[in-house]
């Protein structure tokens, strides 16, 4: 199973989703760190993902590729570029057109809310994401 993981600025969500994959998931999974900075991804690889994918046109290609069966993404991907952030319209278009399951972490920011997620944690999302990762092993 290929799961990658998206994330942007010092990737400490994305840090720690691959640890916990790395904890809870004894199958053999492989995690592609897609970070839109070097400094996202190095610190993604550092947390056990096994390639790091750095860039909008090294992201765009990986989606197009749809190589994945699953991708982790902040909420800001289906904002397509909205302001102050590092996911441009391509990566977002590129994200939400793969063919394969898409994980949706709804943070409270850019003035987006999923009603329903605001008593849960991201701990909460996080072993909810895991869990049904381990049901399609």
């Amino acid at each position: 199973m290929i799961v990658a993981i998206l994330d942007t600025n010092g990737a400490g969500l994305g840090q720690s989703i691959i640890k916990k994959i790395k904890q809870e998931i004894c199958a053999d999974i492989n995690i592609i760190a897609l970070g839109t900075n070097t400094f996202a991804t190095s610190k993604m690889v550092k947390s056990g993902a096994h390639v790091g994918i750095s860039g909008e046109k090294a992201i765009c290609a990986f989606c197009k590729k749809n190589t994945a069966d699953c991708i982790i993404a902040p909420i800001g991907i289906l904002c397509n570029g909205e302001k102050d952030m590092e996911l441009c319209p391509c990566i977002c278009k590129a994200v939400i057109n793969m063919d394969c399951t898409k994980y949706i972490l709804p943070l409270q920011r850019y003035n987006l809310y999923i009603p329903g997620t605001r008593e849960l944690s991201i701990k909460d999302i996080v072993d909810e994401i895991i869990d049904d990762i381990k049901s399609k092993l």
